[in-house]
């Protein structure tokens, strides 16, 4: 783990000196999958919790120990709970998650930029489904704040209707809800951003957010892509719809800054 030394500057332990040059000699999804079998075996120390009465924070209902969290992305279906609670964060995203399973896109489809210091992303909503994830979430650790990212399938009838659908499914175990309608790697699903289109999902997990025995904080995760009137649209909806706030930091299509964009 980091270890935070005078001066201000971080330094890394000795296994992760010797690990990450080694995790970077694989495949970059393959080495993801490694660290999280590393975790699950008990291979990596973990602090434990981290917090401080300067540390604790409210957000939107919620009694962080620190304002530090881990984004949906890196256990996406859940598979690492127990030691990720472990790990000093002030709370964990899991997801995104879809009603049922779905492969994403062919491999390869995440590659290192590391002239850049960044990835490109292609999994296109690759997860193990709701029915996997729920079984999971239901054996969580009591004492961590855990969220879920509601995704919708490719392939769906009508995707503003999946999103209600997961968090029906998922939210008795849930601490709160994104709505993902941001990800460029699942075709048209940023149409969804659109201030008539965005009203139906929103709408939808409302409703459901109201059936669970404890109503829980619920997010709107947008792209960064997205022009000032966009926004301005987006805050109407969010208004209306009684979001709590957003989630603006997401994968960006923009590759203008990239010096090594043979991949783009």
């Amino acid at each position: 783990m980091l270890t935070l030394c005078p001066g201000g500057q971080f330094r890394m332990s000795w296994l992760e000196q010797a690990g990450l040059p080694l995790l970077r000699m694989f495949d970059p999804e393959r080495a993801h999958g490694l660290a999280l079998r590393a975790l699950n075996t008990g291979l990596t120390p973990l602090p434990g919790p981290v917090t401080s009465r300067r540390l604790k924070t409210d957000l939107a209902g919620l009694a962080l120990p620190n304002p530090i969290g881990l984004a949906a992305g890196f256990d996406k279906n859940a598979e690492a709970l127990g030691p990720l609670s472990r790990a000093g964060f002030g709370f964990r995203e899991v997801g995104a998650i879809a009603p049922r399973p779905q492969e994403g896109n062919p491999q390869p489809r995440l590659f290192r930029l590391s002239e850049d210091r960044a990835v490109i992303n292609r999994f296109g909503f690759n997860n193990a489904g709701m029915e996997a994830v729920v079984t999971r979430l239901s054996n969580r650790p009591k004492d961590a704040v855990i969220g879920l990212n509601l995704g919708a399938n490719k392939d769906s009838a009508d995707r503003a209707e999946d999103f209600a659908r997961v968090l029906s499914h998922c939210g008795a175990y849930l601490d709160f809800a994104t709505v993902n309608v941001s990800s460029p790697n699942t075709e048209k699903l940023r149409d969804l951003q659109g201030a008539e289109a965005r009203s139906k999902p929103l709408g939808g997990v409302m409703a459901a957010r109201k059936l669970l025995d404890r109503p829980i904080p619920s997010f709107l995760k947008i792209a960064p892509d997205l022009t000032d009137a966009e926004i301005s649209e987006i805050a109407d909806v969010a208004l209306g719809g009684g979001l709590l706030s957003f989630i603006s930091t997401y994968t960006t299509l923009s590759v203008d800054e990239l010096r090594n964009s043979q991949l783009v």
